[in-house]
């Protein structure tokens, strides 16, 4: 009754103070957040929605969830079913298995993640929302209670008190016979019986209501432990991320060194001016800028037969700088020279380049003192 006359705004109802009322407000803010980071997180983890739903199932019946393999295990694993049907010992076949492998990393290398930011991360989201909140929400659907019980009580004291001045101040009869005076008395006697029953529920109501109140207000500033809790699984959170990309990031150098070693063995066609694909990343199209000496004709290169323009001029020993085209490079990663024909490089050293006709485009001479050889183009920074 109380709840329904104050939405129809026929009952006053007791506001709570404005500390308190920023505790709620901050509580229900950070459920609200907390649910919405909880449910992004777990898409980020796992982008299928079927296996969203069948973990969520499998969580529900308290059974553990099954192994399930990554997409990049099963990129690995396909790569590798095709290398042995093209051949292990083709070019192609190998180079299937190297990538193959590099996948199968990166892939274990997501399971882990994936399973670390579950226990650091999303386990104390979620606990914080089906323990902590829920708790809040409990104590607070009590004070609710608590509070119309406390208005109701005031709405019942203040009705009494209002009947019982009325019923000192009129008498309720008409005519002046002894048995009426009787009726005044006992009325005005059952209303003073009533305002003092109605004082009393007020003093319980009213006890019951700040003792609630005073649980709630010390749960609801229990959401500051709750941010610092959340802050340190943040910080977990992100440097799993930073371990799982840094992880990534040095399988594909390793993939990238073991495929650049072997460029040299991939069918050219002498005829085309495009550069490869692998050639539109920044380091390669820069690359593509630098000035060019003039051009000779081009052999194309065929597998197993030697190019002898290609290597007489691809000879560190022999390779004359040109009298213009040359470039400055800021070396990005460290870099281990294959065979005596390479430059190992250093990350943040300062080295020479300069690109010579019949060159793979993946690759410039590079020159540090007096020391030559050949660089690939991705792990240099060209300068103006």
């Amino acid at each position: 009754l109380q709840f329904t006359e104050e939405k129809l705004g026929q009952a006053e109802k007791t506001e709570l103070d404005a500390h308190f009322e920023n505790l709620l407000a901050r509580a229900d803010c950070t459920k609200n957040w907390t649910e919405k980071i909880l449910r992004q997180t777990e898409v980020l983890l796992q982008p299928n929605p079927s296996a969203r739903v069948e973990e969520f199932l499998y969580e529900k019946l308290d059974r553990k969830v099954p192994s399930r393999v990554t997409n990049g295990e099963l990129l690995a694993q396909y790569m590798t079913e095709a290398a042995n049907d093209f051949g292990p010992g083709t070019p192609y076949g190998k180079t299937l298995i190297k990538v193959g492998e590099t996948q199968r990393r990166l892939g274990a290398a997501e399971r882990d993640f994936i399973h670390s930011a579950s226990i650091n991360f999303l386990t104390p989201l979620r606990n914080f929302l089906e323990g902590d909140w829920r708790t809040i929400s409990k104590e607070r659907r009590i004070l609710q209670n608590r509070r119309l019980d406390l208005d109701a009580c005031k709405a019942r004291l203040k009705k009494a008190k209002a009947a019982e001045a009325k019923a000192a101040a009129v008498p309720d009869f008409q005519e002046t016979r002894p048995r009426n005076y009787v009726l005044s008395a006992s009325a005005s006697a059952l209303w003073s019986d009533e305002v003092e029953k109605a004082e009393h529920e007020l003093r319980l109501t009213q006890t019951e209501f700040d003792r609630q109140a005073e649980v709630t207000r010390l749960l609801l500033e229990g959401i500051s432990s709750t941010h610092v809790n959340h802050l340190r699984c943040l910080h977990e959170f992100v440097e799993s991320q930073t371990n799982y990309y840094a992880q990534c990031y040095q399988y594909m150098l390793d993939l990238q060194k073991q495929l650049g070693r072997f460029s040299g063995t991939f069918v050219g066609n002498a005829e085309s001016t495009s550069p490869p694909p692998a050639a539109t990343s920044p380091p390669a199209v820069a690359a593509a800028t630098l000035p060019a000496v003039p051009t000779i004709p081009v052999v194309p290169t065929i597998v197993g037969v030697p190019n002898t323009v290609a290597e007489s001029v691809l000879n560190p020993n022999e390779v004359k700088p040109p009298a213009s085209g040359t470039r400055k490079a800021r070396v990005l990663y460290d870099y281990e020279a294959a065979d005596s024909t390479e430059l190992a490089l250093l990350a943040d050293e300062m080295i020479t380049v300069y690109s010579l006709p019949g060159m793979d485009p993946d690759w410039l001479i590079g020159e540090r003192g007096n020391q030559k050889g050949k660089v690939p183009v991705t792990y240099l920074e060209l300068l103006s």
